[in-house]
C-alpha cells in the first residue's frame, strides 16, 4: 500500500517491538570459541595483537571450558602451541601432543560442550607451512597421511569434531577413511572448505606462532577474488565426506557464505578471524566505534548472510552478556 497507509516505522517503536519482529537472532548455542593451548601450568598470557584473548596452559584451558559451558556457548575450537617443532609437525599427531592433552583434560571436567580439534601442521612444523616441504615446495599428497593421523589422534583424545584447515586437496577423504577405518564413523568433519589466503590472519599467526619461515600459503589457500572456485571446493569436500563446511574469513566474504547457503544443504560455518577481532578492538580502544554495537552488528551480519555456526573470539563474552 502507498504512503501514508504503509508506514515502515510503525514496528520500530521501542526495543521490545523491534525485538518482536527481528528476522535474525544470535544464538550462543551455535557459536564456537577458539582458544590457544600452550605447555606449562598456570599460564594465561594475553596476546598483544588480540587484547582479551590468551595463550592458556591446559589447566587454564579447563577453567575457560567450564566458563564457556556455563555461558551456553556451543563449543570450543582448540589450537596448539607445541613444546618443540620439527620438519613433519609430529606434535600435531603425537598421543601426548598439547591439543590431545587439552582435549582429555577438558573432556574429564566438562561434559556438555562440543570440542573441535583444528587439524593442521603449520603450528607444529619448524618451517611454518601446512604440509611436507621438499625443495621449497609444499607437497600435497605426502601431507595427507600426516593430516589424517592428526585427525584420528584428536578424535581418540576426545574431539567431537575434527576440522581440517590445511587446504590440501583430498584431505577430507583421507581423514574420513582414516577415521572410519579406526571405528570413528560417528566423528563429523568440519572442513575449512573455502579458506582464503587472507591478510586478516596476521594476529592469529602471532598467537599460534605459525608464521611461515619462507614464502606464503597462496599455493593452497584460495585467491580472495574467487567465488565460483569456492563453490567447487565446497562441493568436492562434501563429496569426500565433509559434514559441515566453513568459510574463512567471515565478514569480507559474506557473499561467499550466502552463495554456499543457497547452493548446499550442509551446515555452513563461518570464522570471524583474528584480524576481524583485532580491527574492532583497535577501533573501539581509539574511541572510533561503539564496541558493543559493532560486535553485535558484525555477528548479526554473518548470521544474516547464512552462517549456521559462527566461530568467534567474542563467543564467551557475548554469551555472558546476552
Amino acid at each position: 500500500m502507498p504512503f501514508p497507509l504503509n508506514r515502515m516505522r510503525r514496528t520500530r517503536q521501542g526495543e521490545r517491538m523491534r525485538a518482536m519482529v527481528r528476522e535474525t537472532r544470535l544464538d550462543p548455542g551455535a557459536w564456537i570459541y577458539p582458544i590457544f593451548v600452550c605447555p606449562g601450568e598456570g599460564i594465561r598470557t594475553e596476546i598483544p595483537s588480540m587484547p582479551g584473548q590468551f595463550q592458556l596452559s591446559v589447566d587454564k584451558a579447563v577453567d575457560v571450558a567450564r566458563q564457556v559451558e556455563k555461558a551456553g556457548v556451543g563449543g570450543l575450537l582448540l589450537f596448539g602451541l607445541p613444546e618443540s617443532k620439527d620438519e613433519f609437525g609430529s606434535g600435531a599427531y603425537a598421543e601426548d601432543g598439547i591439543v590431545q592433552r587439552a582435549l582429555r583434560a577438558i573432556r574429564q571436567n566438562v561434559s556438555d560442550l562440543v570440542l573441535v580439534g583444528d587439524v593442521c601442521l603449520c603450528e607444529y612444523t619448524d618451517h611454518g607451512h601446512c604440509g611436507v616441504i621438499r625443495d621449497g615446495e609444499i607437497l600435497n599428497d605426502p601431507s595427507l597421511d600426516l593430516l589424517a593421523r592428526t585427525a584420528l589422534s584428536q578424535a581418540q583424545a576426545g574431539a567431537d569434531i575434527v576440522a581440517p584447515s590445511d587446504m590440501m586437496d583430498g584431505r577430507v577423504i583421507a581423514i574420513r577413511t582414516r577415521l572410519d577405518g579406526a571405528g570413528r564413523t560417528h566423528v563429523p568433519i568440519m572442513s575449512y572448505a573455502a579458506k582464503y589466503a587472507s591478510a586478516f590472519y596476521g594476529p592469529f599467526r602471532d598467537a599460534a606462532g605459525s608464521t611461515p619461515r619462507f614464502g606464503d600459503r597462496r599455493t593452497h589457500q584460495m585467491d580472495p577474488a574467487n567465488v565460483r572456485e569456492a563453490m567447487a571446493e565446497i562441493r568436492l569436500d562434501l563429496e569426500e565426506g565433509a559434514d559441515i563446511i566453513m568459510v574463512k574469513p567471515a565478514l569480507p566474504y559474506l557473499d561467499v557464505i550466502r552463495e554456499a547457503r543457497n547452493r548446499f544443504d550442509a551446515p555452513v560455518a563461518a570464522y570471524q578471524v583474528s584480524g576481524e577481532y583485532a580491527m574492532i578492538e583497535a577501533a573501539a580502544r581509539n574511541g572510533w566505534l561503539d564496541r558493543d554495537r559493532t560486535i553485535h552488528e558484525a555477528l548479526t551480519g554473518i548470521r544474516r548472510a547464512g552462517a549456521d555456526i559462527i566461530i568467534t573470539y567474542y563467543a564467551l563474552e557475548l554469551a555472558e552478556t546476552l
